[in-house]
């Protein structure tokens, strides 16, 4: 996501931010799951709300709101920094009461039936196992919402491509439709879209500030494949005798219109013709994408530095050394860097401890300081920090699985860990649950409590940088501990729950689902809420401290005494 000020109508927040996507085809899975994942890095409204299925009355109609993450606050539409919407249109989880309720932005003629789904600042998976993963990218014009032309972002097209859509290429279909018929704000968006077959990237963008619809294009990920992107377009040429491509009707038109593009250059390339390449600062986006995929297939070899934003250098998927798994794409995501020369844990701004946060809003760093544009040949920054993977202020991640060889309501897993990747615990909700807990569905940045999930991993990951090499390690043990539970009870769930629905038992099956969820959540928590303590207790006062040893002093490395002048010290009058 990036958020960015709408002038007179939005909280003083500027910060700008972003989220980092991965694909995986079925045949480059070890098990034959389609697989979506999503870090959202930035804090704010990181509620994971189930959304019921409904019926409606013909005629009916669906509100469309105005979302936070496409351009800011706006109090317009009585969005704010804690609360992304508040209503019962999406449930009852939503219908909080503790502020105004949103105003639409407009409606849409409402569907006979919507599936459930569970969202959070996008939607994330549906009851048919329908998946989305997001980044935001920076295009060349964004426009801002306008109720009589412009009502839908990306985030709001995602909830409802989950509402009324199984398959992906329908929900690209549909989002398309959308675009055209009520226009689209807000910035450049990239949407994973995968469903137990297929895995799609669709991406999508203004192009005229008084618009009234949009561009966009897609392009299917092949079943050995592997993509990632990380705020920044990943589509290159528009090849229309491609099967596996799809893009607006009026794409060509559009472009060659804004003298983007013509003909006589050739197949469109999108990244190029759409926007100013990276946005913040060079290799704020490359890097994570060379990271990813070096991680996936180290034998590429692939180059970590580039001639400029718009290389080639990083294909568009890849076909990764081993098969992936949940545990590997999660592994990609806790990466800082770690054993390359760009590695966060070493140097001086490390500290004496390793700790790989690096935190924003200093001087000179990026275009967010007071310019107001994407195009970092206008905007150049002076100084800046590498970006990770696993960034400090990461909200919340999920991996979806999506599995054909099993019922929708078992096949469909969300994992998902809340705060930052690196300190977390990722936590398996099925496709078919009822309900989702109410740890989970509870969060509010001004309001510490032991009953909501997300304060106590980020409690955990903030201690952490006290004396993070050290409290890693206890961190990861624990991740291991809970997270390969998890990983090998999921076999048993699976044959139980599918028992039940070959049955006939789905409503069972469904209630079965729901209670494990519920069960495994509290179970985490209540861990991770021990492990702080644990922690605290152990690496009181900067000593070690067990049943073996009380306040034992381990003081600081020597390399890094050397380096901050210890040595010079007053050790003589």
């Amino acid at each position: 996501m990036i958020k960015k000020n709408i002038q007179n109508k939005t909280s003083v927040c500027t910060e700008q931010s972003a989220c980092t996507t991965m694909i995986v085809g079925k045949k480059a899975t070890v098990d034959g799951s389609v697989i979506v994942a999503h870090s959202d890095d930035d804090v704010t409204d990181e509620r994971v709300i189930y959304v019921p299925a409904a019926d409606y009355p013909d005629g009916a109609k669906r509100p469309v709101y105005y979302d936070n993450a496409s351009l800011g606050y706006n109090s317009e539409y009585n969005s704010t920094e804690l609360r992304r919407y508040i209503g019962t249109s999406r449930g009852p989880g939503y219908d909080t009461k503790d502020y105004p309720p949103s105003k639409p932005l407009g409606e849409i003629p409402q569907v006979k039936h919507t599936y459930a789904y569970f969202d959070s600042s996008y939607g994330i998976m549906n009851e048919h196992q329908l998946m989305i993963g997001e980044c935001t990218n920076g295009a060349k014009v964004h426009p801002g919402p306008d109720p009589g032309k412009r009502i839908f972002y990306s985030a709001e097209l995602s909830r409802v491509a989950l509402e009324r859509c199984i398959k992906a290429r329908k929900a690209i279909e549909l989002i398309g439709d959308l675009i055209e018929q009520y226009g689209y704000y807000g910035t450049g968006e990239t949407l994973l879209i995968g469903d137990p077959d297929e895995a799609w990237v669709m991406e999508m963008c203004g192009y005229d500030k008084d618009g009234t619809d949009g561009i966009w294009v897609a392009q299917r990920v092949p079943d050995d494949g592997y993509f990632v992107a990380a705020n920044e377009f990943r589509i290159r040429e528009v090849d229309v005798n491609s099967l596996d491509m799809m893009y607006s009707a009026n794409l060509f038109k559009v472009c060659e219109e804004q003298g983007w593009w013509k003909p006589s250059e050739g197949q469109l390339d999108w990244l190029k013709t759409v926007s100013w390449g990276e946005y913040s600062h060079p290799y704020y986006s490359l890097r994570r994408v060379w990271r990813a995929l070096s991680k996936a297939a180290p034998s590429l070899n692939l180059p970590a530095r580039v001639e400029d934003g718009y290389t080639k250098a990083y294909p568009f998927s890849i076909i990764p050394d081993k098969k992936l798994s949940v545990a590997d794409i999660a592994a990609i995501y806790r990466d800082h860097y770690e054993g390359t020369e760009f590695d966060l844990t070493k140097g001086r701004a490390a500290g004496p401890f390793g700790d790989p946060a690096r935190y924003e809003k200093n001087p000179d760093q990026g275009p967010d300081q007071g310019c107001d544009t994407f195009n970092l040949n206008e905007c150049h920054p002076k100084c800046a920090w590498e970006r990770p993977l696993s960034i400090y202020r990461c909200g919340m991640m999920w991996i979806n699985q999506a599995r054909s060889f099993l019922p929708d309501p078992v096949g469909g897993v969300s994992w998902i860990g809340l705060d930052r990747p690196a300190a977390t615990c990722l936590m398996p909700f099925y496709a078919g649950v009822n309900e989702l807990p109410e740890l989970v569905e509870t969060m509010n940045l001004v309001n510490f409590t032991r009953d909501s999930a997300w304060w106590a991993f980020n409690f955990v990951a903030n201690y952490a940088t006290i004396k993070y090499c050290y409290m890693i390690k206890d961190i990861n043990e624990k991740q291991k501990e809970l997270e390969g539970g998890a990983l090998v009870v999921q076999s048993a769930v699976d044959q139980a729950a599918q028992i039940l629905c070959k049955k006939g038992q789905e409503n069972l099956c469904r209630t079965f689902l729901t209670s494990f969820c519920k069960s495994n959540t509290e179970e985490v928590v209540s861990s991770w809420w021990k492990l702080s303590e644990t922690l605290i207790v152990k690496y009181n006062d900067g000593c070690i401290t067990t049943e073996d040893k009380i306040m034992q002093q381990v003081g600081y490395p020597e390399d890094w005494l050397d380096d901050v002048g210890y040595k010079e010290g007053p050790i003589i009058y």
